[in-house]
């Protein structure tokens, strides 16, 4: 097997000045009511309002910005539930570059919309029966595009560490950093940033607590395989870590926690009610895990990615009505 060459932090310094005028330099927002919970200081980067609505586009534009004029003129191809979908998308038509993406057919229907809006060919499959990355090959070699995977990939774990990068250099030194995990690319880059810019910092990984394969891979030292996990959590579906995020993850994260589905809904609420912002339920999870954790976090200096702010507004309705109900 080929040696991995992991992405450093100098790829993360270099993806920053690449999508710097095309990516948001996204707010950094904080809440009296949260710093009083936790007895803590807590900064939210707040990727929800990033380009598309999601920390993605930060990635899908590095790796775009790299290809050579053939690679552009061919195309790209893509797989993912929503937001590496909708970035790849609005990435290929600000660079002029056809972009087709392959989509499972209950991804929400305002990511699906989404994306055909940006520019992307939307090819729909059944999550649970047929194999995304199958697919995606197969359509690559068919037309000789380059397949941008939504996580494990060294340019699109490079750019979405400038997000921690951003958030580095606004607060200074923190505490603890608790990164949204679901296929690793995010926590990756973010861990990147953290060890160069705060070596003190613990990385915490959060996944849906119905789907801990990293949590289990972290534990176990080797990448674990789940199935497909049924938490409303969508963004982090995801059934394995990839090569890359598996290893970077394993050298820089400190710990793996999980949030349940209540939890995350809790969260919600409070973002809307209290903070004023829509987030979808992937983007609750850092929030989540370090509530259930504030006494451990008291007096303590704390970042928490949101990851993105893209759910269906029926569906947000509905979560947030439950979320009255608990």
């Amino acid at each position: 097997m080929m040696k991995l060459v992991l992405p450093v932090y100098a790829d993360v310094v270099a993806a920053a000045g690449r999508i710097e005028g095309h990516a948001n330099r996204t707010p950094v927002m904080t809440s009296r009511t949260v710093n009083e919970e936790f007895g803590a200081e807590v900064f939210f980067k707040c990727e929800n309002y990033q380009r598309m609505g999601a920390f993605k586009f930060r990635g899908a534009m590095n790796a775009l910005s790299q290809f050579t004029p053939e690679q552009k003129a061919a195309g790209v191809v893509a797989f993912s539930s929503g937001n590496h979908a909708q970035a790849i998308a609005l990435s290929a038509r600000l660079l002029g570059i056809p972009a087709t993406i392959v989509m499972p057919e209950d991804a929400p229907a305002a990511k699906i919309a989404a994306t055909k809006e940006y520019g992307g060919k939307v090819i729909l499959y059944n999550r649970y029966t047929e194999d995304r990355q199958q697919i995606g090959d197969d359509l690559a070699q068919k037309h000789g595009m380059t397949l941008i995977p939504p996580y494990d990939h060294p340019h699109v774990i490079a750019g979405q560490g400038t997000a921690a990068k951003e958030l580095f250099e606004e607060v200074g030194d923190l505490d603890a950093l608790f990164v949204c995990l679901g296929g690793g690319g995010l926590i990756s880059g973010c861990a990147l940033a953290a060890r160069h810019l705060s070596p003190n910092c613990k990385v915490y990984g959060v996944e849906p607590e119905a789907g801990n394969d990293a949590q289990q891979s972290f534990r176990a030292g080797k990448i674990v395989r789940i199935d497909t996990p049924k938490t409303i959590a969508d963004g982090a579906q995801t059934t394995f870590l990839g090569n890359y995020t598996f290893e970077l993850i394993r050298q820089n994260v400190d710990d793996i926690f999980t949030a349940s589905d209540a939890e995350l809904v809790k969260s919600m609420k409070f973002f809307a009610e209290r903070m004023k912002m829509v987030v979808e339920p992937t983007g609750c999870l850092g929030f989540a895990a370090a509530r259930g954790l504030k006494d451990e976090l008291r007096g303590k200096k704390i970042g928490i990615i949101i990851s993105g702010g893209n759910v269906d507004i029926g569906r947000y309705g509905e979560f947030l009505t439950q979320a009255s109900q608990l």
